[in-house]
């Protein structure tokens, strides 16, 4: 599980194929071009321990880029380009990053950063201005040759911020020497792969931004392992069905948004392309509606596989398709990390009965909050559990079922409503696209339910389509949970990894 090793065993392999523009770079280029980054790194004085950050869209430079800093042993911290320049300058910052590396097409936002960033060393993709040296005249000026300390670095990623500022999850580096053997590689990385049963010919398919951990870290295991991975530079369904036919994709990970998408296509579109390669479908990010769960399985066959862990990675479950169709609802039992849940006491509670999601126990990672020991207590318990903030509940069988984030809950007139189960109904009425529910303030009952919805057609949005939704929603969950009001926006604030920004709705209504 070494590039150098990749790069002689399958030098000319496509490691990284974009699918859109067709650019494809071997494992040999992987190589060679990861030890021309880590060649400039430590020409740059950078060493073991110290960490760079980089803002790229999806490009075909951002996996050579991390396999340097991860065989020169630094941390690497991958910044959403979505964010804006101020939110990028605290990630920076925080992560204490010494080279920040972004391209000519986030030009906009990388030239807010100059005042701010002096202190560290700039490189650009695709061109480079006054402040930001080209990256690729940079490397080209660096030898092919492996760097003599190489050692093992790993990510710093930030927690997506959907509940407020973002936060940078750190390890201790093992920095242990390169170059290693396969036998004797990364177990993080092993034990996906053997999860999914994944070997060096498989094809996995990498739908969403590279960023986000689940992408950057799948695709980090899959091309250490010698597989094909083939990028979307942005998520498009059909596209996406396309890229499964012509490339015989053997693995793919999704979010619930995405499958959403499909099923509202015609169905004349999903039975036109050979998707008979597709071994694995893997998704996480958000609870999936059973509806639609139901829905793929039927298309795809039991090929879906279901986790449920975070950026912490403190703890994961784990569910196939015969487990789920069992278990409907469920995101699985625990992979490693003892399940527990909580009251807001720290007080176990029995099977069925809803509280914290926490992991814990001998098998459970630990982690921090990069610089914010506040942050740090709250994710834990005095027993030494940890929790992502989640709400859910434990059958008697130990498969646990997510309920909604603690911050999300609904208190209505004294009754716990998570708005999940709303959210559920509402995504498959034809003519919603997406949907965000969450409490506002109600002087008698203290919040009552609020629903904003994308609609398919923004010109059907109004009274008629208001009442229409909420009769729908009453037919099929309880009057408690529908909503009160309906408000219609032409694009709700979701991440492309699945993530609903609802504070970003919910502020607007909060005084």
């Amino acid at each position: 599980m070494h590039p150098g090793i990749n790069g002689k065993k399958f030098p000319n392999k496509p490691a990284l194929i974009m699918h859109g523009s067709g650019k494809v770079v071997t494992h040999g280029e992987l190589n060679d071009l990861s030890n021309q980054g880590a060649q400039l790194f430590r020409s740059l004085g950078l060493v073991p321990g110290d960490s760079i950050a980089i803002m790229l869209e999806n490009h075909f430079l951002f996996f050579p880029i991390i396999f340097a800093a991860w065989r020169s042993g630094l941390r690497y911290t991958a910044i959403s380009w979505r964010l804006q320049p101020d939110e990028v300058e605290y990630i920076v910052r925080d992560c204490e990053a010494k080279v920040f590396i972004t391209s000519k097409f986030l030009e906009d936002t990388a030239l807010n950063l100059d005042s701010s960033l002096k202190d560290v060393h700039k490189f650009m993709l695709d061109g480079s201005t006054d402040t930001y040296l080209s990256y690729e005249e940079s490397i080209a000026l660096q030898p092919e040759a492996p760097i003599p300390d190489e050692c093992v670095g790993g990510p710093m990623l930030y927690s997506s911020g959907t509940t407020g500022r973002p936060k940078g999850v750190s390890r201790e580096l093992s920095l242990d020497p390169l170059p290693y053997s396969k036998e004797d590689g990364d177990p993080s990385l092993s034990r996906v792969l053997l999860l999914y049963g994944a070997n060096e010919d498989s094809v996995y398919l990498s739908p969403a931004p590279m960023y986000h951990s689940a992408p950057l870290n799948f695709c980090t295991a899959f091309l250490a392992e010698g597989s094909t991975c083939v990028i979307l530079e942005k998520f498009d369904a059909e596209g996406a069905l396309q890229a499964i036919e012509e490339h015989k994709v053997t693995h793919s990970q999704w979010v619930p948004t995405m499958f959403v998408r499909f099923l509202k296509f015609d169905p004349s579109v999903r039975t036109q392309f050979d998707l008979s390669s597709h071994q694995v479908a893997i998704h996480a990010a958000a609870p999936c509606p059973i509806e639609v769960k139901e829905q793929m399985i039927d298309w795809w066959g039991p090929i879906l596989y279901e986790y449920y862990a975070g950026t912490e990675f403190n703890g994961m479950t784990f569910i196939n398709s015969e487990e789920w169709l069992s278990h409907k609802g469920s995101v699985g039992k625990s992979l490693f990390g003892a399940l527990e849940i909580l009251d807001d006491n720290g007080e176990q509670l029995p099977p069925g009965e809803t509280g914290g999601v926490f992991f814990g126990g001998e098998t459970a990672t630990t982690f921090k909050y990069h610089n914010d020991e506040e942050k740090t207590n709250d994710a834990m318990t005095k027993q030494g559990f940890s929790t992502l903030g989640d709400v859910g509940y434990l059958d008697e069988e130990g498969y646990l079922y997510l309920t909604d984030r603690k911050s999300f809950m609904i208190i209505s007139g004294g009754v716990n409503i998570y708005p999940k189960e709303t959210e559920d109904a509402l995504v498959m009425h034809p003519k919603v696209a997406d949907v965000a529910v969450f409490g506002v303030p109600n002087n008698e009952m203290g919040e009552e339910v609020k629903a904003v919805i994308q609609p398919e057609n923004m010109a059907d949005a109004g009274p008629d389509l208001e009442a229409e939704l909420m009769a729908y929603c009453k037919e099929k969950i309880s009057s408690v949970k529908c909503p009160k009001s309906i408000d219609f926006e032409k694009e709700l604030p979701r991440h492309p990894t699945g993530k609903l920004y609802k504070r970003l709705l919910k502020d607007k209504y909060w005084p």
